[in-house]
């Protein structure tokens, strides 16, 4: 009896998963304690020089991160699917890496690459150019997914989910969560607690 119900389980679940095969990765990764990084190859495979206009509209040069991603259940069947991808500025990691500190207080969140090179003999202007530096920033971002895509907590975040997979309507995915006000509102209380300790100043 013990087994039929199992084999009922089972083909229940392939069912599932073949009725709805673009939302499997994402219903597994939410497994509680199931690591995203145990669901999901992640690299950042390359970088590209870009030129846009920024928030003011002037005219700006930048570098952006392409980020692979492939399901590891296709890579053990030896199946060899092309990756999905997607394209990030450097600025969009530490939004996610932000937005990750202000909603998991209790974790080490993993720190990112340096922003620009802290060689005196670089030039500011030309930092984020230096093909060396960009490589080593490119390591240093795939490090960082890695890791949070290790952690059993962080890697079950929604949002690291979307940044990973949707290249459009993320920032708005995490605007929505209201996280900069959660970081605002504890900023104000610091600097409360700050004044009631030194309150000769």
């Amino acid at each position: 009896m013990a087994e039929d119900i199992n084999e009922e389980s089972v083909a229940s679940t392939v069912e599932s998963d073949q009725a709805t095969p673009d939302r499997s990765l994402n219903n597994a990764m939410l497994i509680e304690g199931a690591s995203l990084l145990r669901r999901m190859e992640i690299c950042v495979a390359e970088a590209e020089k870009r030129s846009g206009k920024n928030a003011v509209s002037m005219q700006e040069t930048f570098t952006v991160y392409l980020v692979e991603t492939r399901p590891m259940d296709a890579i053990a069947e030896g199946r060899n699917p092309p990756p999905d991808s997607l394209w990030r500025r450097y600025s969009e990691f530490e939004l996610l890496k932000n937005y990750l500190i202000v909603t998991y207080p209790y974790i080490v969140v993993p720190p990112l690459p340096e922003k620009r090179a802290e060689f005196v003999w670089h030039k500011l202007s030309a930092d984020n150019m230096d093909p060396d530096f960009v490589e080593r920033r490119r390591i240093g971002l795939e490090n960082f997914l890695l890791r949070v895509a290790s952690h059993p907590v962080l890697s079950n975040d929604e949002i690291l989910y979307h940044f990973l997979t949707k290249e459009h309507g993320w920032k708005e995915k995490v605007n929505e969560t209201g996280f900069q006000a959660k970081a605002d509102s504890r900023l104000r209380a610091l600097s409360a607690t700050f004044r009631v300790r030194s309150p000769h100043r």
